[in-house]
């Protein structure tokens, strides 16, 4: 029997990581905080309230005691909110497997400390311990891959063994997994493109169209790249599947709850209102205030995230959003890009 694997949480992407797993034969025990959960899911074999419509091999148990969920487990898999990470992180690893693989499935920043969640790992684990950290990123919808459906991601490590062992635990013939060694980059691209979705959404809420949401996906890029860089990523994963990859199926998807919460800000509702219909964490509202801090930080300029955390916490109009942005000064586009290849290859290539 193959050994089994951990999954730290119990919402939507990790029950389709259970499924994933499950399938290739591989015993999954999952942590739920939650005892009603755990008691539903173990009763129904489904996850109806995360992932509804999808049923679970009988080889995944959900379990609430922590430590014996990641006991002699081959991978542990955190799949929690970011915000709480750091919590779940710290209680289990007094119980972590010496050798087993850790793999990160959040996607976002801490709020508090600014720090990307493998900064968050290295300073409650050790830094020695990041050798065998994992991040698993890209366009994947939970509602898509629960079901099968071609999908295709990329883990990033430090360790390229430790990426690689990640890429066959998780492959499959419509699974398909790249190793990337920007660690920092992946995360950042899957973080930052939440705001863009909430972005794109309030765009489609107020009833403007394609033209739009390209425009908004476009710059979004542009400015996810710039703070990138500036946080020592690799221009090239921007390009790829953490990057805009996930940015894609983000802003067009109604799978994606940064979208959707976006469509009913733009249609008028509040804040709270707009994350409440959505029943699940929406990570883009933390992960907006993060990156605008972070932005002031490191000197970049992020106009769309700007006029986000604006219309978020300051209360201020999508439409006089929209305004600002269109009437900023002229601009030049390939002169930017341009500019920002030379200086990231004069600080990396020498």
């Amino acid at each position: 029997m193959k050994q089994k694997v951990a999954i730290l949480g119990a919402g939507s992407w990790a029950t389709a990581l259970a499924v994933l797993l499950a399938g290739k034969g591989i015993p999954v025990d999952m942590w739920s905080r939650r005892a009603g959960l755990a008691d539903q899911i173990n009763a129904e074999g489904q996850n109806s309230r995360y992932l509804p419509g999808v049923s679970l091999p009988p080889n995944i148990r959900v379990d609430t005691a922590l430590a014996a969920v990641v006991k002699n487990a081959q991978a542990v898999i955190f799949s929690v909110p970011s915000h709480a990470f750091r919590e779940v992180l710290r209680a289990s690893l007094p119980h972590l497997p010496a050798r087993a693989l850790l793999i990160n499935a959040a996607k976002g920043i801490e709020e508090d400390s600014l720090l990307t969640l493998s900064r968050v790992f290295a300073a409650e684990a050790g830094e020695e311990e990041t050798s065998r950290y994992v991040v698993l990123s890209g366009p994947s919808h939970a509602e898509e891959v629960g079901r099968g459906i071609p999908t295709a991601v990329v883990v990033a490590s430090r360790d390229m063994a430790a990426a690689a062992a990640a890429q066959d635990l998780f492959m499959t013939g419509n699974f398909r997994v790249y190793t990337n060694p920007d660690v920092a980059g992946v995360e950042l691209g899957g973080a930052l493109k939440n705001i863009i979705a909430l972005g794109t959404g309030i765009a489609d809420g107020l009833g403007f169209g394609d033209n739009t949401k390209a425009a908004l996906m476009t710059r979004g890029l542009a400015e996810i790249t710039r703070l990138g860089l500036a946080m020592g990523a690799n221009l090239l994963t921007f390009a790829g599947l953490a990057g805009v990859g996930d940015l894609i199926v983000t802003c067009t998807s109604m799978h994606s709850r940064n979208r959707r919460a976006g469509i009913e800000i733009g249609r008028g509702k509040s804040l709270s209102e707009a994350v409440a219909s959505v029943q699940m964490v929406v990570e883009g509202v933390r992960t907006t205030r993060a990156a605008y801090r972070l932005a002031g930080r490191y000197g970049v300029e992020m106009p769309i995230t700007e006029q986000m955390y604006r219309v978020l916490f300051e209360g201020m109009s999508p439409r006089e959003a929209v305004v600002n942005l269109m009437s900023r000064g002229r601009r030049r586009e390939m002169e930017e890009v341009a500019l920002a290849a030379a200086q990231w290859r004069e600080k990396n290539c020498k």
